[in-house]
């Protein structure tokens, strides 16, 4: 454990921050500066959810994060998370790769097994089972990391298949998979293969939280894993100031302070890498109160 500075009684471990960006397309919405005003007041990474389907203006997820890489040098990219039926698993084996390439080797893969059954209806695709998503979530892994490090690579799954598929060139580095999951079978599916997990605070509150991270810390074991090598990252939404978010929002609010001190709460739980998602029209706004006051308690050395 680390003390902080400011006199505030927080304590906490090392922690690695990231900050959720917008896929709003809405007038007057400008992503890749929020994105770019994270770089600067130093959050390691910025991310985005995927819902392509939808009533509110909306980027897609891969091309939005693609663009934002091009604008900035240092920040890690994040998807929070790609929805596996989505999209072909070798292509975004191919996608990945070339972001990461072209990036500089700062993409973190998210990937889930699909939130929204009406997005899928949506969007003409066969809606799967809930045993079909963690099955897909799974077999997508497999592909993506066998597309990543095997030539002529096979693999005849339940929902997908390759067939001698080649992929080059093949990432410099390992890319990180980290997966957004909730349920006993995607949980022992995460600690069995996963570089990370990222559940949502809003769904799976401290107490629930910390019940599916023993699991995971299980299946790792179980797998022959090291639990400690997995990141476990918290997905949090947050409003810093006295203005209350809705009634029935789940987000942590409050004075700078309070927050600091809810977040290294989860932190004390094992989380030590949040994705931290302003709520509220003053995004901008909140971003640098965030950056200025609540994380360089949470990380000392980040204070600008």
């Amino acid at each position: 454990m680390r003390g902080t500075p400011g006199g505030t009684g927080v304590t906490v471990k090392a922690v690695t921050i990231g900050v959720d960006v917008s896929t709003s397309a809405a007038a007057g919405a400008d992503p890749v500066r929020f994105a770019q005003a994270a770089e600067r007041l130093g959050f390691d990474f910025v991310s985005c959810s995927d819902h392509p389907s939808g009533t509110h203006p909306s980027f897609e997820t891969w091309t939005l994060l693609t663009w934002i890489a091009a604008a900035t040098k240092r920040v890690g990219i994040v998807t929070r998370v790609l929805g596996v039926p989505y999209r072909p698993p070798a292509m975004v084996a191919k996608m990945a790769e070339t972001l990461d390439r072209l990036s500089g080797g700062r993409l973190i893969l998210g990937l889930g097994g699909g939130y929204s059954d009406d997005e899928f209806r949506g969007f003409g695709l066969r809606v799967p089972t809930p045993r079909e998503k963690v099955d897909g979530m799974e077999e997508a892994v497999r592909i993506i990391r066998g597309l990543w490090s095997q030539p002529g690579f096979s693999f005849d799954g339940r929902l997908f298949t390759t067939a001698d598929a080649e992929l080059e060139p093949k990432p410099d580095r390992t890319i990180p998979i980290w997966l957004g999951t909730f349920g006993d079978r995607a949980l022992t599916v995460t600690g069995r293969l996963a570089d990370g997990w990222i559940p949502s605070h809003g769904m799976a509150p401290p107490a629930p939280a910390e019940v599916m991270r023993r699991r995971v810390r299980a299946a790792a074991e179980e797998a022959g894993r090291d639990p400690d090598d997995i990141t476990y990252a918290y997905n949090v939404e947050v409003r810093a100031g006295e203005q209350r978010p809705s009634p029935d929002s789940t987000a942590v609010w409050g004075s700078s302070r309070a927050v600091a001190e809810q977040l290294a709460s989860f932190v004390g739980l094992g989380f030590t890498t949040l994705n931290l998602k302003p709520v509220g029209a003053d995004r901008g706004e909140q971003l640098e109160l965030l950056a200025t006051e609540v994380l360089p308690v949470l990380r000392p050395d980040a204070a600008n």
